[in-house]
């Protein structure tokens, strides 16, 4: 009696590409089945691609080379490319204009392990350009995933660190042009107590467009020089309303507003980083999905990556598998999980993968 509802739910996520919904319409041919990281743990180990089932690699850009490349696309895979969008520790090393300044005027101290960057430094912007443009210059990708897409803060926690940022001379002048009105105050500590008193939804918006920004001009590089590869984003899955809405006032995330300017939404779906149960992976699917529908966005797909890795504590193979087959559900049209070294540690993992690409997730 009790496998009855587990077979509905493989059954469900089998049907993925069938019941499609009436917003989206599914450029893919198969079900993306890949592994986020450095892939090439895998190969090391002694394992094929294609031999588990796998048709897709979310390679770190630091991580891709010529071989990994190379080997890849003789094994039938396509080949994505994580891109570090604001996450800006090295570049920070020399150039300290750059960093992100809290409302006391002081740099912002890093989130945890990140370290995030003033969004606005044209500098960084250029910086970052020439980076996605030499990927593109030596590789024919399937896609770029934009990674950090969001304001300096840390959300792969438990307990989130949600610094208010950036209020450097730089970001207060592009606002005050922004509502045409010049920011009083003497020092920044004085403005940013003025815009979050007086603008603050002004504010919030802004930073969302200042982030929407970014997308589309990475999107537009990847477009003209490879038209047809993906542009996907990575994002934290929280609820609109999570931490007294810090989704949209804190990272500036819009999830419509970034779905209308990429291919691939992929919502980092880390329930044991978040505390979630694993049932919540599946729930945050269908809402995304519902919520896409609502606001009439066609063309959008959505590739969820979820943890296999042990921190915290640790994932079994049973609940990993539970977590694939949540975010499998319609309307995904992918999966991918973090990360590859967590599967290389437990070959039953492994296993597990196998059994869900090669005969499950179709």
């Amino acid at each position: 009696m009790r496998a009855f509802p587990f077979l509905l739910i493989i059954l469900f996520s089998v049907s993925t590409l069938s019941c499609q919904t009436p917003n989206q319409t599914i450029e893919e041919s198969e079900f993306i089945k890949g592994v986020y990281g450095n892939p090439a743990t895998l190969l090391k180990a002694g394992y094929r691609f294609d031999s588990l089932g796998m048709n897709a690699v979310f390679v770190r850009s630091i991580s891709l080379n010529q071989e990994f490349y190379k080997t890849a696309k003789e094994q039938g895979i396509k080949v994505f490319v994580e891109f570090p969008t604001l996450n800006g520790k090295e570049y920070l090393q020399d150039h300290p204009n750059a960093w992100p300044i809290n409302e006391k005027g002081e740099q912002s101290p890093p989130a945890d392990w990140f370290m995030g960057i003033c969004p606005t430094h044209e500098g960084f912007k250029d910086y970052r350009k020439k980076q996605l443009l030499d990927i593109l210059g030596n590789y024919a990708v399937d896609g770029v995933f934009l990674d950090y897409v969001h304001w300096h803060a840390q959300f792969e926690t438990t307990e989130p660190i949600l610094p208010e940022t950036c209020f450097c001379n730089r970001c207060t002048s592009i606002f005050s042009e922004e509502i045409q009105q010049e920011i009083p105050g003497e020092n920044i500590s004085q403005k940013a107590s003025w815009i979050l008193t007086n603008r603050d939804p002004e504010w919030r918006k802004w930073r969302v467009g200042i982030l929407n920004g970014w997308i589309e001009d990475m999107g537009s590089i990847l477009k003209e020089k490879q038209p047809e590869a993906k542009l996907g984003v990575f994002y934290c899955s929280w609820y609109p309303t999570d931490y007294d809405s810090a989704l949209y006032r804190n990272l500036g995330i819009d999830p419509v507003a970034i779905a209308e300017r990429a291919d691939v939404l992929s919502p980092m779906l880390f329930h044991h980083m978040k505390g979630r149960p694993t049932a919540w992976v599946g729930e945050y699917v269908d809402w995304l999905g519902k919520t896409i529908q609502t606001e009439k966005i066609e063309n959008i797909l959505i590739w969820p990556i979820v943890q296999a890795h042990n921190n915290p504590g640790i994932i079994s193979p049973e609940e990993f598998r539970q977590v694939m087959i949540e975010g499998s559900r319609s309307p995904s049209t992918g999966i991918m999980m973090f990360s590859d070294q967590s599967l290389v540690e437990n070959p039953e993992k492994i296993k597990v993968m196998k059994e869900l690409y090669k005969e499950e997730i179709k």
